[in-house]
This record gives C-alpha cells, structure tokens and sequence, in this order.
C-alpha cells in the first residue's frame, strides 16, 4: 500500500529537516517516541529505508532525499489548495496581485483601473512583500496573480513580460562616488546591496544568507542616505522618488530591470486572465 498521508509526511519532513528526533519532536509539539514509530511505519508502508541512524547520527538515505523533495512539494500543494479553498469560500472574495512596492514600473494605477473596466470582477487585493515573497506567495495560495522582477523561478507558474527598463545606483549623496558622470560595477567593489550581497554581483542572485534585510524603501532610503549601502533600483522608481540625500548615477554594465506579471500555471480564474490581459495591454502602450 503506497497511500500516504499528510501528518506522516509532516513528521517525515521535519525529522529530515533537523537530522535529529528529538529536535523534530519538539518541533511538532510531540513526544519523540510517537515519532520514532510514526517514520518506521512510514518505512514499512514504503518498503524502503529513509533514514540511516545511530545513537548519535541521522542521515537521509537515497530514498529518503526523494521523499523529502517530494514531501516538501506535496505539503506546499495541500497548504495552497486549503488557503485557496477558504478564499474562495468567502462571501466576497478578491483578486489578490502579489507585488514589492513600487516594482510596477509606475504602472499598477492605470492597470487596476484597466481590470476594472472589466463586468462582474472582483476587487484587486494587494499582497505585498520583499524581494522573492511574490513567487512563494503564488505557490501557497497567498495569492492568485503576481508583478515579478526579473530573474525568478519560474517553476509551476506561466508568465508574461510586461517591460524592461534601465536600472541606476542610488549611493549617498556625499559619497566619492556620486562626483561621477557615471559607473562600472567594479567601481563599487567593498559596497553591499540591501540583502547583503556585494553590490559588484548586480543583485541578479539570490539573497546573502543571514545579510541585512532592509524591506521597504523607507528602510532602504535610510540606509543608502547613512552610506550603509548601495541600491539598484529601476529607473522608474528613481524618477518617483527623488531625495536630496541619495544621488542616482548610471552603471553601464548593469543589467536591465525585467518585469513580468505571472500566475500558478494550473489557474484557470477567469479574474487572473483579466489581469494579465489589462497588465499586458497597459504595458504595451506605455512603451509606444
């Protein structure tokens, strides 16, 4: 019998997460013997050895790696489907449009306004969030449509690219630097980016593990204005926002700001189609 069920994957996973029962137990808020009979039961049901472990050790087998990767991905589909479910079920549900701040190359405005046009839609709901919430969002359920700067991962979602603009450095204003008609990356060699990743990298990877997290542009605005960092921002979100502590300069080997509107590939909401007909449309006819 290979039927699985939720609560076994949930204490598989966590056991193979920490590569320690006692701190998975915990973490579930259970005993550890349970848990211990739980993944041998799951062992059994499998036919197959998921863990190697010793008095001391926890390891994933071959097997276990699989289902770890695998377990991760169902959880994360039964976690969706059940927020997604409850959305629906509300007496007035919305469209909710996951997006950072301002990362709408100044568009987002006459997009609503383009969807609204539409007969019997429901009302936009903005979810928004850091550099790479929009993605998780759009996989969990937290949102049905998303505005996403380039690069993501594109796995499971289809996409539409909407613009592609120039992006500048903002930098302190009395920074050496800002005396320059214009920049290289390498010029800003020794400076970090508002995740933590070394400015000459462009921002194009993925975050530094444990590096600053300044999540909104009032934060980052600071920051850059005290000389604690460096910002790629599009050019558009510069023009929007001028300050006479920050200096935006060109970096002529940067590369291009890239926005697209993307949505779970299996959606078949009516809604979401709209969206993305009045984000493309709109995009279309700014760039005329």
């Amino acid at each position: 019998m290979d039927d699985l069920e939720v609560r076994q994957l949930r204490y598989f996973v966590a056991v193979a997460e920490e590569l320690h029962f006692g701190r998975a137990a915990r973490r579930l808020g259970m005993a550890q013997p349970p848990l211990s009979r739980a993944i041998r039961d799951l062992e059994r049901t499998l036919g197959v050895r998921l863990l190697d472990r010793t008095t001391h050790h926890v390891a994933l087998t071959a097997a276990g790696e699989v289902l770890l990767r695998e377990g991760r991905a169902a959880l994360e589909a039964v976690t969706a489907a059940a927020r997604r479910t409850r959305h629906a079920g509300r007496p007035a549900p919305a469209l909710r449009l996951a997006l950072k701040a301002d990362f709408d190359g100044g568009l987002l405005p006459r997009m609503i306004t383009e969807y609204q046009r539409g007969q019997g839609l429901p009302p936009v709901e903005l979810v928004l969030g850091g550099r790479g919430d929009q993605v998780v969002a759009l996989r969990d359920g937290r949102a049905d449509v998303a505005l996403l700067p380039g690069p993501f991962d594109g796995a499971d979602l289809d996409a539409e690219p909407l613009l592609t603009e120039t992006r500048v450095v903002a930098l302190a204003a009395g920074d050496p630097l800002a005396g320059r008609p214009e920049l290289r990356l390498a010029d800003l060699a020794g400076r970090t980016l508002p995740d933590g990743t070394p400015a000459e990298e462009d921002g194009a990877g993925p975050p530094a593990r444990g590096g600053p997290r300044a999540r909104n542009l009032a934060e980052i605005f600071n920051m850059v204005e005290v000389g604690g960092m460096v910002w790629f921002p599009p050019t558009s979100l510069a023009q929007r926002h001028p300050r006479p502590g920050v200096a935006y300069r060109p970096v002529v080997d940067l590369p291009l700001f890239t926005l697209s509107v993307a949505w779970p590939r299996n959606s078949r909401s009516q809604a979401v189609a709209a969206f993305v007909r009045a984000a493309t449309e709109v995009a279309a006819s700014a760039m005329v």
